[in-house]
């Protein structure tokens, strides 16, 4: 049974949104027309997309805007209310099935918490055993960041102590829950999601109420949803913290030492779904370059896209931060390959017309934090005796990096949109359309969105611009 809200809940959720143009209309008003990757009725006009097609509204994590995230609500509705792709983070469960969850330890994005209070089985899964500082490869350098990252190889000659400790990616989370500690049918019976970025302002009446989706689960929904809207809807399924999950999977019995079995199960799910081909509607996604290029080195045909993470933003020059003295560099500044590689770069390097060009050899395209494509200035910021915030930023540009991108024959997805004030750069005056419609302009290929119907009604507006 597809688990669906009562009608009252879903007009007083949808009453939050002006709708604009053909507003959730889909079936009579999608200018996509079941084509792929996104052409139609407006085809005929001119975008500034690599391909000249109207951008995509990518549903990250369903409409996580108003149902909790990565659930078949949450799916199904994003597709109905007109994303053209359902996006999803990939991890592994004990008995090595690949599920959709944002984040590995579950307290962030799950009701874990309130059912280990009653369930003694799931309390006493909670890791608490503490990481273990070892030394970075590179130089120990201001400009490298921390000279020392946490690992979770409590004890290096146990492969399965990475079973006791939750780190990931040199990220401690210590006193939680592990999904590769559950088997998928417990993740089912026991835990349910919930919402994760801005909880408090997000619907919670369905919290921990929907249970958790395999990947399969999600490519079952995409394509249902494909044959009763008449859309191409596809997958874009995100091989996420991949030297964790390896390292997880292997201690799990999921394959053998020194094997990638994270990334195999990853490819096995897309062949058993004829996704494994150029044109399948998939697009296979990674902060980490270093599995999309053994996917691609085992037979992966799909769509790849490099994303690009951030840590901050220099409200004065408007450039991205990459590199802290903070261990968010491990996790937003670099790579974790390069991390354990020791390369000190950082992920700015992938944004310079060379490593665009390096990119190229194994994705079709880039998957960039917002700033680095748009500007965000602030006056406030000049004067070197103040700091601004995001909601004082008053200029925004776009950067060179969409028609660089364009330039190395890449296409670009930005992430993420948001509709709550605190997302928004001050210049946009609390109006997500504006922001939509600023990136639209300048040519991207696609938006990563957490409301659908604002980025779809937004789009609507921005093909009526472009067809004058």
């Amino acid at each position: 049974m597809h688990t669906r809200l009562a009608p009252p809940l879903v007009t007083k959720l949808l009453a939050r949104f002006t709708l604009l143009g053909c507003g959730l209309l889909v079936g009579a008003c999608s200018n996509m027309n079941g084509s792929f990757p996104g052409a139609g009725s407006a085809a005929s006009a001119s975008f500034k997309t690599l391909d000249g097609a109207p951008p995509l509204v990518i549903g990250h994590r369903g409409l996580p805007g108003l149902y909790p995230e990565e659930t078949r609500a949450s799916y199904e509705n994003a597709a109905d209310a007109g994303a053209d792709s359902l996006e999803l983070d990939l991890h592994m469960t004990k008995d090595c099935v690949l599920v959709a969850r944002h984040n590995p330890w579950l307290s962030d994005n799950t009701n874990i918490s309130e059912v280990a209070k009653t369930n003694a089985n799931v309390a006493s899964r909670k890791r608490t055993v503490p990481g273990v500082l070892i030394n970075a490869g590179y130089p120990a350098t201001t400009e490298n960041g921390p000279a020392q990252y946490l690992s979770d190889l409590t004890d290096p000659n146990d492969p399965k102590s990475v079973l006791k400790s939750l780190v990931v990616d040199g990220e401690d989370h210590t006193n939680d829950w592990s999904i590769s500690d559950f088997t998928m049918a417990e993740l089912r019976q026991w835990i349910g999601g919930t919402t994760y970025d801005a909880r408090d302002q997000r619907p919670t009446e369905l919290n921990g109420k929907l249970p958790i989706l395999s990947f399969q689960e999600v490519i079952d929904i995409a394509r249902a949803k494909s044959a009763a809207t008449g859309r191409v809807i596809t997958t874009y399924p995100e091989s996420k913290n991949p030297i964790w999950n390896n390292a997880q999977a292997i201690a799990n019995g999921c394959g053998a030492p020194g094997s990638h079995p994270f990334e195999e199960a990853f490819l096995k799910a897309l062949k058993d779904n004829d996704l494994n081909r150029k044109d399948a509607p998939v697009f296979v996604q990674s902060f980490d370059p270093a599995s999309l290029k053994y996917l691609r080195s085992i037979g992966l045909k799909s769509k790849a896209v490099q994303l690009v993470d951030g840590n901050g933003m220099n409200f004065k020059t408007g450039e991205t931060i990459f590199i802290t003295d903070k261990p968010n560099t491990f996790v937003s500044g670099r790579p974790y390959s390069w991390t354990v590689a020791g390369d000190p770069r950082s992920f700015g390097a992938m944004l310079t017309p060379a490593g665009l060009a390096e990119v190229k050899t194994y994705a079709d395209g880039i998957g960039p934090w917002k700033p680095q494509a748009m500007s965000l200035t602030a006056a406030p910021a000049q004067d070197s005796s103040s700091k601004a915030s995001l909601a004082e930023v008053d200029t925004i540009k776009p950067t060179s990096l969409i028609s660089d991108a364009h330039k190395a024959g890449l296409f670009v997805h930005i992430f993420t949109f948001r509709n709550e004030a605190k997302y928004l750069a001050g210049a946009y005056k609390g109006d997500p359309t504006a922001e939509y419609l600023a990136f639209y302009r300048a040519g991207v290929d696609g938006v990563f969105t957490d409301f659908t119907p604002t980025a779809f009604a937004a789009r609507n507006t921005y093909l009526k611009e472009v067809a004058r």
